[in-house]
């Protein structure tokens, strides 16, 4: 096969970028607008050793899955990139997604993870969700001002102003403000050049309370008749916030350090309330988060409701509880735990954020919480004191997931109970891992669909101390030769681990990172193996991804 072959694939999966899977001869192509069960006609357009990427020509047999989207830009857009899938058929793909990475980068056991894993939880409608939205701003060919979002890979606008996961005021701020450039010659900026004024445009929406924030990027220190701009705004219902965010610097980065407020409040406010996590219906008092342009705050209000009634159900509190929200931007879900806690203590290493879970705290009246600036490992080992050590362990962290460091002071901490929320299955399986090998069993697994029509998701995971009295204990009869770990070596030489490791995750790993893995499973290597030549040498730990790749080697040569 070669560039610009026409080959047939059934698609049998989606990628992580929303590509569907199919094979062709032993290898596997990845096809942007598939579908699970298109049957199509593709063209390849890049080949590599093993894999390659084509582009859909033609769908010979259309999947029972498949509908028409409901936004006409998106199969340009790269924001949605399964729209053209049914919403069931949405949701077994990300219930299936989070199933699979867990065991297989994970290492967890297909009937375990069964055992454990609740069914993903759904929106009722996954369309019009969002309440925060960052459109890009530039000029098309025939040099009018566009504002929408970039085609997947590129930086070219995608010219749209009523994105179907926002709120429908977007349509109207976004015309207003192109309408305000034209009438007084401001100029979109080019980032290829470096000139022009207007960089972006970021809307939050409040969804209790309808109120809404406009923060205009600009390439400059002020707009020409900014009053003119902050009148015409102003005039649209709900409208609370007006600021000016200036970023004169040559990045990707849409925010730049200064916030200028033209009109109105520096922030917006919006409200969470707790649901039953039964039937999700709403229950109980709300809690108010005062939300500024640079802060974390979940873009699905109507899921994360959900979400956090699910957290504070799982940390299973009854009062008397030390509870530690490690990333707590915020504080979203430290005061949703705190009426439920004797105390509770969030950790952010952005001093902003805490400023504003402060505040939050002020705002609700919750007075049984604690917020500190740092790093959730630093933090959280300084406080050594028996008063603040936790019974549970609350951590949502970026999609990276958590610093080794994080999760070997969480074990050093040993609560009863770790609440793990991911918006990352595989960054969260490889984490998973580590807990479960540091003495904690997996009890509890949930997906909750935070963002419809594209290929991510939210979990939620409860993990629970390790009883001894919960282990299993069998006697069985061994011959002395079992015992001597160095026959489980000859079961693979280290080129054959190497090989099989690059073939089934893409990784490419060292003989010192194998024997590492070997040590932590119990094989014993040879004496003076892999020594440092010197007791001061530091050698490099073996990252957890490729740790559990070698992990799943040895596996499969049966040497643990």
């Amino acid at each position: 096969m070669k560039k610009n072959d026409l080959i047939e694939l059934m698609i049998e999966d989606i990628g992580t970028d929303g590509a569907g899977i199919g094979r062709c001869d032993g290898m596997i192509f990845f096809v942007k607008d598939t579908a699970i069960g298109d049957k199509i006609v593709a063209k390849i357009v890049k080949i590599k050793k093993n894999y390659g990427y084509a582009r859909l020509m033609e769908i010979k047999e259309a999947s029972p899955n498949r509908v028409e989207p409901r936004c006409l830009y998106a199969r340009a857009c790269g924001g949605c990139q399964i729209q053209h899938m049914d919403y069931p058929s949405q949701l077994v793909f990300k219930q299936k997604k989070i199933r699979e990475n867990l065991i297989r980068l994970g290492g967890f056991e297909e009937a375990f993870i069964d055992a454990v894993m609740e069914p993903i939880v759904g929106m009722e409608e996954p369309f019009a969700y969002r309440n925060k939205a960052q459109f890009p701003i530039g000029q098309n060919a025939a040099g009018d001002i566009v504002a929408g979002f970039y085609a997947g890979r590129t930086h070219d606008i995608v010219s749209n102003t009523n994105c179907a996961l926002g709120v429908s005021v977007n349509q109207r701020i976004l015309e207003t403000v192109i309408g305000y450039m034209k009438d007084y010659g401001v100029l979109a900026y080019d980032e290829r050049t470096g000139e022009g004024q207007v960089r972006h445009v970021l809307i939050r929406y409040g969804f209790d309370t309808k109120e809404s924030m406009v923060c205009i990027v600009i390439n400059c220190k002020r707009l020409p008749r900014e009053e003119v701009l902050a009148e015409r705004l102003s005039q649209i219902a709900g409208m609370t916030s007006i600021s000016l965010n200036i970023n004169q610097k040559n990045t990707n980065v849409i925010l730049g350090g200064d916030t200028r407020v033209i009109k109105g409040r520096p922030t917006i406010n919006d409200a969470l309330y707790l649901r039953d996590v039964k039937d999700f219906k709403r229950i109980g008092e709300k809690t108010v988060y005062q939300i500024s342009p640079e802060c974390f705050y979940q873009v699905n209000p109507v899921q994360t409701e959900k979400l956090y009634s699910l957290v504070l159900d799982y940390a299973g509190l009854n009062g008397n509880e030390i509870v530690w929200d490690l990333y707590c931007g915020i504080g979203t879900i430290s005061l949703f735990l705190a009426r439920s806690a004797k105390w509770v203590y969030g950790v952010e290493v952005v001093p902003q954020a805490i400023a504003d879970a402060n505040e939050n705290a002020r705002l609700n009246g919750i007075s049984n919480v604690s917020f500190m600036v740092g790093k959730a490992e630093e933090t959280l080992a300084e406080r050594k004191d028996s008063m603040m050590r936790p019974d549970v362990i609350v951590v949502d962290p970026p999609r990276k997931g958590c610093d080794r460091k994080c999760l070997e002071t969480m074990l050093w901490s040993k609560p009863e109970r770790i609440v793990y929320v991911s918006c990352d299955s595989a960054t969260l399986a490889r984490d998973l891992r580590v807990l479960c090998d540091g003495g904690y069993e997996i009890v509890r697994v949930r997906g909750v669909d935070q963002f419809g029509q594209t290929v991510h998701t939210e979990s939620i995971v409860l993990l629970s101390k390790l009883k001894s009295n919960k282990l299993k204990h069998i006697n069985v009869e061994l011959e002395m030769d079992e015992l001597d770990l160095t026959a489980a070596e000859s079961k693979a030489t280290y080129e054959e681990i190497k090989d099989y490791v690059l073939k089934q995750s893409g990784l490419k790993v060292s003989n010192l990172y194998i024997a590492q893995v070997k040590q932590k499973c119990g094989i014993i290597e040879r004496a003076n193996y892999n020594l440092p030549k010197s007791e001061n040498s530091r050698q490099p730990k073996c990252p957890l991804e490729k740790e559990a790749a070698i992990r799943e080697a040895l596996e499969h040569f049966r040497m643990i």
